[in-house]
């Protein structure tokens, strides 16, 4: 995966196209098909968020258990997805890919037809192993498929910007879909989107591997895979049954410390995972703790604000995927004024700049009331939104530059590495202070004011940290 250079294939499918970045029909349909699968990824993180009320009292899963519904997706996709990367790189990359469809869709399946909350949470764990399979190969595949320079830009483009809208289309067809179809509409859309890839994409799609196929860290793989599920377990156990059972900190203190194993293990690894210098990097290290930031913080606020509006407030499903549709439209503004403002305060600048906006939009959510604030939200949540979209593009900016060009792999999969597992960790971080709290609405405003107050500190480590001279 792009966890290391990644290296192209001896006939690229876009290389016959031109030079100023078009890109031949083959290629379109290459790109249609990666990047349908990176949104059909993105569609299940938030596809289910708006439904989680409907579908708790259906398959009868209290408020603290929700968020399993979110976790069991997130757990296995945010866990296993550099062991997944390396897998690819070494035995082939469509391969992997092609497999990793076919099982999204059969856990879609099962989702859609589950009958007890176990075979439900079963569907969504499998759902998320799927992802953690489509997620590096899709984006390996990509840039092993265009050539660097133009077209890969112009792909890249195109697929963060679906990958974005992916999540807020999720939670408007949520809504919609729930109050005319029911929930289990979301789960079978999913299989369907997976049967269509997956018919297209084996004659489209070239095969590609790393050719000196190194050998397989397995320490690294079994440490970092290990240690990620253990501390998402114990986060997520925690925001069902608070933090006073033995099962929740002895997984923690395994989790941390097999992260801890991770990093010795990588320092000593002839074919690392993650390379250790590049994390050296004062851009790199700063950058993707931007984006950690971002991605985990900004998934809490839609987890905890669509409980809020449905069980609070009474909102039904629909109009609250219409506040989070608004939210989209309003991303995807600032999506296209992003380029200007990075080009005219830089970087880092427009990072820093970013989540000081995201905290202080956050903490303007503080003043919902428990009668009345769906506009607000609205309001509030859509601009902390737009600096959210500013973050996501100034921190990939960040962290690749000034990186050699052999590098640029490295470093493009550490970003995509930073969002995935931002997204898993979120809600179980900060689930427990609103889930398992007799007052809901206190609840909410609690993890509103933590979250609040992480990202306007994050914003402030982060200028201080790109803001060093080099020694």
């Amino acid at each position: 995966m792009a966890i290391d250079t990644p290296t192209a294939p001896a006939t690229p499918v876009a290389a016959q196209a031109p030079q100023d970045g078009r890109l031949t029909g083959r290629a379109k349909l290459v790109l249609f098909v990666l990047c349908a699968a990176q949104f059909m990824v993105a569609l299940d993180f938030s596809v289910l968020n708006v439904a989680l009320p409907v579908l708790g009292d259906d398959l009868g899963l209290s408020r603290s258990a929700l968020q399993w519904a979110v976790t069991a997706f997130a757990l296995p996709s945010g866990g296993f997805l550099l062991l997944f990367g390396r897998i690819a790189d070494l035995y082939g990359r469509k391969k992997l890919f092609l497999t990793g469809l076919a099982l999204f869709g059969a856990a879609s399946l099962l989702a859609t037809l589950a009958w007890d909350p176990a075979s439900f949470l079963t569907g969504r764990a499998l759902q998320g192993l799927g992802a953690a399979v489509i997620v590096p190969t899709g984006m390996s595949l990509l840039t092993t498929t265009f050539p660097e320079g133009p077209q890969r830009d112009r792909a890249l483009g195109i697929s963060g910007t679906l990958l974005s809208l992916g999540f807020t289309v999720g939670m408007v067809l949520g809504g919609v879909m729930t109050d005319t179809l029911g929930w289990r509409s979301t789960m079978g859309l999913l299989a369907v989107a997976a049967v269509i890839v997956l018919a297209l994409a084996p004659s489209l799609l070239p095969e590609s591997r790393t050719p000196d196929r190194p050998r397989l860290d397995v320490p690294g793989a079994i440490t970092v895979t290990g240690g990620l599920l253990a501390l998402i377990y114990s986060l997520s156990t925690a925001a069902q049954r608070g933090f006073g059972g033995a099962d929740v900190w002895g997984t923690l203190v395994a989790g941390l410390a097999l992260l801890a194993a991770f990093v010795v293990v990588e320092s000593k690894a002839s074919a690392p995972l993650v390379s250790l210098p590049m994390l050296k990097r004062r851009t790199v290290a700063w950058g993707n703790l931007g984006g950690l930031v971002t991605f985990s913080m900004m998934s809490t606020v839609v987890f905890v604000l669509t409980l809020y509006l449905q069980e609070v407030l009474g909102l039904s499903s629909f109009r609250t995927g219409l506040v989070f549709g608004v939210q989209g439209v309003m991303s995807a503004l600032a999506g296209s004024y992003a380029a200007k403002v990075i080009g005219r305060f830089g970087a880092r600048r427009t990072l820093v700049g970013s989540l000081l906006g995201q905290g202080l939009f956050i903490a303007l959510l503080l003043a919902i009331g428990s009668e009345s604030g769906a506009l607000l939200a609205t309001v509030a949540v859509s601009l902390a939104s737009m600096c959210h979209l500013g973050a996501i593009i100034s921190y990939g900016l960040t962290v690749t530059s000034g990186v050699p060009d052999e590098e640029q792999g490295l470093a493009t999969g550490l970003v995509t590495t930073t969002q995935q597992v931002g997204i898993t960790i979120g809600i179980p971080l900060l689930g427990v202070l609103a889930t398992t709290q007799d007052d809901l609405f206190h609840g909410v405003r609690t993890v509103l004011l933590v979250d609040a107050v992480i990202v306007v500190a994050a914003a402030a480590l982060v200028a201080v940290g790109l803001g060093r001279r080099r020694a």
